[in-house]
């Protein structure tokens, strides 16, 4: 049961649509109307700018930590908590990239992947986002550096289990998220394939008020 409550708390913070809200609330837009047509920072940051898509990548880390941490307080007695934990971290993913809220539309789950792995293994994130940033610089493909990060985590989480830093339920929760978000972007693979995938910093034309 906990597991199964787990899962609906974690569904719902991440169906929150962060992005959507800030789209509405600065610019008077429907982020799906435009770019990617998707919810997340990436597209936030080619149709609001920066600094909306910097809000919007931070209230996206927050679900994930939230479902994270919430799950951990309220199935605290239980012996399951930390998969408890980990199946709300993976639902919060879901509930963004299929949204009960916005008729099951969203985003790609980075950022709320990325804010649920925090959460579960901090020094999965303290290894994995640097590697991220600097590909991201390097190629400017945002896309590569969200796919590679997702297949890269449950590696880097694994090692850190072997140590002794990590737990068997965040590899878990890292090779699923990870799976989940490379999936999200069969699109950007495809497109990093023909040569066609944008690059970061391409703007996106954009009618206010709409």
């Amino acid at each position: 049961m906990s597991l199964l409550l787990a899962a609906l708390l974690g569904y719902l913070l991440g169906a929150i649509p962060f992005g959507l809200i800030v789209g509405r609330v600065t610019r008077g837009i429907d982020l799906r109307d435009y770019g990617s047509h998707r919810t997340g920072a990436t597209n936030a940051l080619r149709t609001l700018g920066l600094r909306a898509a910097a809000l919007v990548f931070l209230l996206d880390v927050g679900k994930g930590v939230a479902a994270v941490l919430l799950a951990r307080l309220l199935f605290a007695d239980d012996s399951l908590v930390e998969w408890a934990a980990a199946v709300a971290g993976f639902a919060a993913i879901v509930g963004h990239n299929w949204s009960v809220f916005i008729r099951f539309t969203g985003g790609r789950g980075v950022a709320t992947s990325a804010g649920a792995l925090g959460a579960m293994s901090p020094w999965t994130i303290l290894i994995l986002a640097p590697i991220v940033i600097g590909l991201i610089w390097r190629t400017r493909y945002v896309s590569l550096g969200s796919v590679t990060g997702g297949l890269l985590a449950p590696v880097i989480t694994a090692i850190l289990w072997a140590v002794g830093a990590a737990s068997v339920p965040a590899i878990a929760y890292a090779a699923a998220s990870g799976l989940l978000v490379t999936v999200a972007h069969a699109d950007n693979i495809a497109r990093l394939r023909a040569g066609t995938e944008r690059k970061i910093g391409q703007k996106e034309a954009v009618r206010t008020g709409g």
